[in-house]
Order: structure tokens, then C-alpha cells, then sequence
């Protein structure tokens, strides 16, 4: 299991960033941008679980390591883009940030979208990331084996 996002699938990599992305960041970055499209709900915002699967060691076999709450929604755009969403948590109000942004990707603002809503989140998720990793390291303890000369 990668932990990475393949570069020729662009959908894959913002699904990605959008259903990890914080509590109310997706939202506060959008509505900074743009006035609200309006849309119809395929989907409205429902609230469900799904199993997490796991493999010890990322390549032993895979294992059902518990569930998970998930929000999702699909809604249509009023020039005819879909947008789905699968939000981590109980966030109706992100997943339904998150499908608009999943439509309007598929429109000509994307580009605009990709600087000021996406590219934002992906620098704050790495430098969460980052911080994780400073603090973990900090906590490292290297353990060594002198030879005792007795050959």
C-alpha cells in the first residue's frame, strides 16, 4: 500500500486532499474565493462506516483493522459537472464543500481552484506531516553494541 498519489490520475490526488483535509479548512478556503454555485443534490450528505483494511507491514495479507465514519454526497452542478465526496468524520458540511470542489474542478476554474483551494491544503498536510515526523524523531533513541575485544 503507497501512501502516494499517482500523477496521471489528477481526480485521485484532489479526492485525496479533500477527504483528508481538516474540519472547516475546505470551506474557509472556498468561500474565500468564490460565491457558492448552485447545484442539486444526486446524494445529499449522508453519514455511514466502512471497514479499514490493513496488511502488517504494508505487504503481508490484508487484514479488517476496524471501521471508520465516513461522510459522503454527490450533487450536480447547474452546467452539468458532477461532484462526489468521501469525508473522514461525521462533516456534512465538508463533504458538501467537498463535492462543489470536485465539480468545479471539471470546469474552467480549476486552475484557480488548484492555487487557492488544493495547493493550500496539500502544504498544510505536509507540514502536519513534517511536524509529526520532528516530534517522533525527537523522541528516538539509538541503541549500539561496543565489541568487548575478546576475540
Amino acid at each position: 500500500m503507497k501512501d502516494t498519489v499517482s500523477e496521471d490520475n489528477p481526480r485521485k490526488a484532489w479526492m485525496g486532499v479533500l477527504a483528508k483535509a481538516p474540519e472547516g479548512r475546505i470551506t474557509a478556503l472556498l468561500d474565500a474565493e468564490m460565491p457558492r454555485p448552485t447545484f442539486t443534490w444526486l446524494r445529499a450528505p449522508e453519514i455511514g462506516s466502512t471497514m479499514v483494511r490493513a496488511r502488517a507491514g504494508a505487504t503481508g495479507a490484508p487484514f479488517n483493522l476496524g471501521e471508520m465514519t465516513v461522510t459522503r454526497c454527490a450533487l450536480t452542478l447547474a452546467t452539468g459537472e458532477v461532484g462526489h465526496a468521501y469525508i473522514q468524520g461525521r462533516r456534512k458540511a465538508d463533504a458538501e464543500t467537498a463535492a462543489l470542489v470536485d465539480a468545479l474542478m471539471q470546469t474552467d476554474a480549476a486552475g484557480r481552484l488548484r492555487g487557492t483551494v488544493l495547493d493550500p491544503l496539500e502544504a498544510e498536510m505536509t507540514a502536519a506531516k513534517a511536524a509529526r515526523a520532528a516530534k517522533a524523531a525527537a523522541t528516538k533513541v539509538d541503541f549500539f553494541t561496543m565489541a568487548r575485544g575478546e576475540d
